[in-house]
């Protein structure tokens, strides 16, 4: 075999070994790219005694597991955790967000029951919680619908301030903040949701 005829070999040899590598590194990018992409919110803490009520008004049991959509510096998993002795998860796509999570989640030891991981919320599964803690804009919350309505029938999703348009909550609770002042309402939800009937325009 010629000079010429060997460095072909190797470089036809390099190609073909390199394509799964490419490959495993563009879906690398395309996984990194999809988890810092910007926020859908700004963040903005919930005061410790609302979080306090929403898990009150979930009716919270220690053989449950939690998911928090959006779940800021972990307090509510963190409070759930510590107060109810159950599994949480909190979820989030701000890095910043994550790493104070992860923080509070140590500060409390409660890293036997508490997780926090770095997703997108609107591509998770949520069907293996029994209790969804939410502090979303409505538009958002309407966007969750697809993935609530796979929850196990008696779960229940516990809203801070937002409604879910199109859809009747079980219960609203208004709630005037001690901790963070000002006044709050707690929607409250149970699956199968009850879709809201449509308003009759009347003539006239």
């Amino acid at each position: 075999m010629n000079h010429f005829a060997r460095l072909t070999a190797v470089l036809l040899c390099l190609a073909v070994t390199s394509v799964p590598y490419a490959q495993d590194a563009a879906d690398k990018a395309a996984q990194d790219t999809k988890k810092a992409r910007e926020p859908d919110v700004i963040y903005v803490p919930t005061p410790q005694d609302v979080v306090d009520k929403m898990l009150e008004l979930a009716k919270v049991q220690k053989d449950e597991l939690l998911y928090d959509l959006g779940c800021g510096d972990g307090r509510i998993v963190v409070t759930a955790a510590k107060k109810y002795g159950c599994h949480a998860v909190g979820y989030d796509i701000d890095p910043r967000r994550i790493k104070e999570s992860l923080e509070n989640v140590k500060k409390n030891q409660v890293e036997d029951l508490a997780k926090i991981e770095q997703q997108d919320i609107f591509t998770l599964d949520l069907s293996a919680a029994n209790v969804i803690t939410l502090y979303l804009l409505p538009r958002l919350n309407v966007r969750l619908i697809p993935q609530l309505e796979k929850l196990k029938p008696g779960s229940r999703i516990v809203s801070h301030d937002f409604r879910m348009k199109g859809i009747k909550p079980d219960t609203v609770v208004d709630f005037k903040s001690k901790d963070g002042g000002g006044d709050h309402q707690i929607y409250l939800w149970t699956t199968p949701l009850k879709k809201s009937k449509p308003t009759t325009p009347t003539s006239g």
